[in-house]
Protein backbone atom coordinates (compact mmCIF):
# COMPACT_ATOMS: atom_id res chain seq x y z
CA UNK A 1 0.00 0.00 0.00
CA UNK A 2 1.29 3.29 -0.92
CA UNK A 3 1.66 5.88 1.91
CA UNK A 4 1.22 9.57 1.98
CA UNK A 5 2.37 12.19 4.73
CA UNK A 6 1.39 15.50 4.72
CA UNK A 7 1.63 18.41 7.38
CA UNK A 8 -1.00 21.22 8.62
CA UNK A 9 0.10 24.27 9.73
CA UNK A 10 -3.07 26.31 10.87
CA UNK A 11 -3.44 29.73 13.08
CA UNK A 12 -3.43 27.70 16.65
CA UNK A 13 -4.02 24.85 18.12
CA UNK A 14 -7.02 24.18 18.29
CA UNK A 15 -7.50 23.89 14.18
CA UNK A 16 -5.87 20.46 14.91
CA UNK A 17 -9.41 19.77 15.05
CA UNK A 18 -9.29 19.70 10.88
CA UNK A 19 -6.47 16.89 11.27
CA UNK A 20 -9.92 14.28 10.83
CA UNK A 21 -11.68 16.47 8.31
CA UNK A 22 -8.80 16.36 6.02
CA UNK A 23 -7.67 12.80 6.87
CA UNK A 24 -10.98 11.88 5.55
CA UNK A 25 -11.12 14.10 2.33
CA UNK A 26 -7.93 12.05 1.24
CA UNK A 27 -9.27 8.89 2.30
CA UNK A 28 -12.07 9.73 0.00
CA UNK A 29 -10.01 10.28 -2.74
CA UNK A 30 -6.96 8.28 -2.63
CA UNK A 31 -8.74 4.89 -0.99
CA UNK A 32 -5.38 3.15 -1.89
CA UNK A 33 -3.27 5.29 0.61
CA UNK A 34 -2.16 5.26 3.71
CA UNK A 35 -2.75 8.23 5.61
CA UNK A 36 0.11 9.70 7.96
CA UNK A 37 -0.93 13.52 9.02
CA UNK A 38 1.43 16.13 11.13
CA UNK A 39 0.55 18.96 12.59
CA UNK A 40 2.86 22.17 12.28
CA UNK A 41 3.55 22.68 16.04
CA UNK A 42 6.12 26.05 15.98
CA UNK A 43 5.12 27.65 19.34
CA UNK A 44 8.35 26.54 21.30
CA UNK A 45 10.23 28.38 17.95
CA UNK A 46 11.54 31.67 18.42
CA UNK A 47 8.93 34.37 17.51
CA UNK A 48 11.63 36.25 14.92
CA UNK A 49 12.03 32.82 12.81
CA UNK A 50 8.30 32.98 12.50
CA UNK A 51 7.23 36.39 12.44
CA UNK A 52 5.85 36.32 8.84
CA UNK A 53 3.53 33.90 7.14
CA UNK A 54 6.15 32.69 4.51
CA UNK A 55 8.62 32.05 7.26
CA UNK A 56 6.32 29.80 9.23
CA UNK A 57 5.13 27.72 5.74
CA UNK A 58 9.03 27.17 5.21
CA UNK A 59 9.80 26.27 8.19
CA UNK A 60 6.77 23.94 8.43
CA UNK A 61 8.21 22.16 5.76
CA UNK A 62 11.66 21.78 7.58
CA UNK A 63 10.71 20.61 10.71
CA UNK A 64 7.85 18.28 9.19
CA UNK A 65 8.77 16.75 5.86
CA UNK A 66 5.93 15.65 3.61
CA UNK A 67 4.24 14.94 0.51
CA UNK A 68 1.46 17.59 0.61
CA UNK A 69 1.22 20.73 2.69
CA UNK A 70 -2.24 21.96 3.88
CA UNK A 71 -1.76 25.47 4.78
CA UNK A 72 -5.26 27.27 7.19
CA UNK A 73 -6.40 30.38 8.07
CA UNK A 74 -9.89 31.09 9.35
CA UNK A 75 -11.83 33.51 6.96
CA UNK A 76 -13.18 35.71 10.40
CA UNK A 77 -13.79 38.78 9.32
CA UNK A 78 -12.18 38.67 5.85
CA UNK A 79 -13.71 36.97 2.44
CA UNK A 80 -12.78 33.34 1.45
CA UNK A 81 -11.38 34.99 -1.88
CA UNK A 82 -8.82 37.39 -0.01
CA UNK A 83 -7.99 34.60 2.73
CA UNK A 84 -6.62 32.29 -0.42
CA UNK A 85 -5.26 35.11 -1.78
CA UNK A 86 -2.94 35.95 0.95
CA UNK A 87 -1.79 32.04 1.45
CA UNK A 88 -1.07 32.05 -1.99
CA UNK A 89 0.97 35.23 -2.04
CA UNK A 90 3.23 33.73 1.04
CA UNK A 91 3.82 30.70 -1.12
CA UNK A 92 5.09 32.50 -3.90
CA UNK A 93 7.38 34.05 -1.86
CA UNK A 94 9.19 30.99 -0.95
CA UNK A 95 8.13 29.22 -4.58
CA UNK A 96 12.22 28.70 -5.04
CA UNK A 97 12.92 27.09 -1.98
CA UNK A 98 9.63 24.59 -2.07
CA UNK A 99 8.91 21.32 -3.97
CA UNK A 100 5.72 20.27 -2.70
CA UNK A 101 1.70 20.85 -3.30
CA UNK A 102 -0.16 23.08 -1.25
CA UNK A 103 -3.56 23.20 -0.32
CA UNK A 104 -5.41 26.17 1.17
CA UNK A 105 -7.84 25.28 3.77
CA UNK A 106 -10.32 28.55 5.20
CA UNK A 107 -13.23 27.38 7.01
CA UNK A 108 -16.09 30.69 6.75
CA UNK A 109 -15.84 31.97 9.06
CA UNK A 110 -13.21 29.73 11.88
CA UNK A 111 -13.19 26.43 11.97
CA UNK A 112 -15.59 25.60 14.54
CA UNK A 113 -18.31 26.05 12.02
CA UNK A 114 -16.79 22.75 9.83
CA UNK A 115 -17.96 20.68 13.54
CA UNK A 116 -21.60 22.33 13.93
CA UNK A 117 -23.78 19.27 12.56
CA UNK A 118 -23.09 16.17 13.76
CA UNK A 119 -25.76 15.73 17.14
CA UNK A 120 -24.67 12.38 18.03
CA UNK A 121 -21.04 13.39 18.15
CA UNK A 122 -21.76 16.64 20.02
CA UNK A 123 -23.34 14.50 22.64
CA UNK A 124 -20.22 11.74 22.78
CA UNK A 125 -17.62 14.21 22.87
CA UNK A 126 -19.75 16.28 25.48
CA UNK A 127 -19.50 12.55 27.64
CA UNK A 128 -23.54 12.52 27.80
CA UNK A 129 -24.24 10.16 24.82
CA UNK A 130 -27.57 9.49 25.49
CA UNK A 131 -28.52 13.10 26.93
CA UNK A 132 -32.07 14.13 25.08
CA UNK A 133 -31.89 17.54 25.83
CA UNK A 134 -32.85 19.62 22.42
CA UNK A 135 -29.49 21.30 20.51
CA UNK A 136 -29.78 24.40 19.04
CA UNK A 137 -27.78 23.38 16.39
CA UNK A 138 -27.56 25.80 13.27
CA UNK A 139 -29.03 24.77 10.00
CA UNK A 140 -26.11 23.82 8.18
CA UNK A 141 -26.62 25.57 5.02
CA UNK A 142 -26.16 28.63 7.02
CA UNK A 143 -23.23 27.97 8.69
CA UNK A 144 -21.09 29.92 6.71
CA UNK A 145 -22.90 33.20 7.71
CA UNK A 146 -22.58 32.16 11.18
CA UNK A 147 -20.43 35.45 12.73
CA UNK A 148 -18.58 33.50 15.61
CA UNK A 149 -19.27 29.54 15.26
CA UNK A 150 -16.92 28.90 17.97
CA UNK A 151 -19.14 30.43 20.91
CA UNK A 152 -21.70 28.89 19.45
CA UNK A 153 -20.04 25.30 19.48
CA UNK A 154 -18.70 25.71 22.85
CA UNK A 155 -22.42 26.37 24.22
CA UNK A 156 -23.92 23.62 22.57
CA UNK A 157 -21.33 21.33 23.92
CA UNK A 158 -21.86 22.32 27.35
CA UNK A 159 -25.67 21.81 26.82
CA UNK A 160 -24.98 18.55 25.82
CA UNK A 161 -22.99 17.84 29.10
CA UNK A 162 -26.13 18.06 30.85
CA UNK A 163 -23.85 19.21 33.78
CA UNK A 164 -25.30 21.76 36.62
CA UNK A 165 -24.11 25.15 36.46
CA UNK A 166 -21.88 24.20 38.87
CA UNK A 167 -19.98 20.74 37.12
CA UNK A 168 -19.84 22.83 33.97
CA UNK A 169 -16.86 24.77 35.47
CA UNK A 170 -14.51 21.96 35.21
CA UNK A 171 -15.73 20.71 31.44
CA UNK A 172 -12.72 21.41 28.73
CA UNK A 173 -14.82 22.51 25.96
CA UNK A 174 -10.97 22.76 24.06
CA UNK A 175 -10.76 18.95 24.46
CA UNK A 176 -14.97 18.51 23.09
CA UNK A 177 -13.83 20.33 20.12
CA UNK A 178 -11.23 18.11 19.40
CA UNK A 179 -13.20 15.25 20.48
CA UNK A 180 -16.33 16.41 17.87
CA UNK A 181 -13.99 15.87 15.20
CA UNK A 182 -12.66 12.90 15.94
CA UNK A 183 -16.03 11.60 16.57
CA UNK A 184 -17.45 12.57 13.23
CA UNK A 185 -17.34 9.38 10.53
CA UNK A 186 -19.05 11.24 7.54
CA UNK A 187 -17.96 14.66 6.89
CA UNK A 188 -19.52 14.97 3.61
CA UNK A 189 -22.85 16.91 4.81
CA UNK A 190 -19.97 19.82 4.50
CA UNK A 191 -20.17 19.67 0.83
CA UNK A 192 -23.05 21.94 0.76
CA UNK A 193 -20.76 24.42 1.91
CA UNK A 194 -19.33 26.57 -0.65
CA UNK A 195 -15.72 27.08 1.53
CA UNK A 196 -15.52 22.97 1.92
CA UNK A 197 -16.16 22.56 -1.71
CA UNK A 198 -13.97 24.76 -2.77
CA UNK A 199 -11.03 22.84 -0.16
CA UNK A 200 -11.89 19.65 -1.85
CA UNK A 201 -11.68 20.84 -5.34
CA UNK A 202 -8.42 22.31 -4.91
CA UNK A 203 -7.54 18.77 -3.00
CA UNK A 204 -8.76 17.15 -5.90
CA UNK A 205 -6.81 19.04 -8.27
CA UNK A 206 -3.72 18.77 -6.41
CA UNK A 207 -3.97 14.90 -6.71
CA UNK A 208 -4.45 14.48 -10.15
CA UNK A 209 -2.10 17.34 -11.64
CA UNK A 210 0.39 17.31 -9.10
CA UNK A 211 0.91 14.04 -6.63
CA UNK A 212 0.71 11.68 -10.16
CA UNK A 213 -0.36 8.97 -7.34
Amino acid sequence: MMEIRYTLLSDGSSDRALIPILNWLLQNHLSDCAIQPQWADLRRLDKSLRNTFDKRIKLSLELYPCELLFIHRDAERETYESRVNEIRAAVSQIASSISIPTVCVVPVRMTEAWLLFDAAALRKAAANPNGNIALQIPDIRGLERESDPKNILHDILRQASGLSARRLRSLSVSDCTHRVSELINDFSPLRILPAFAALEAELSDVIKEQMHL
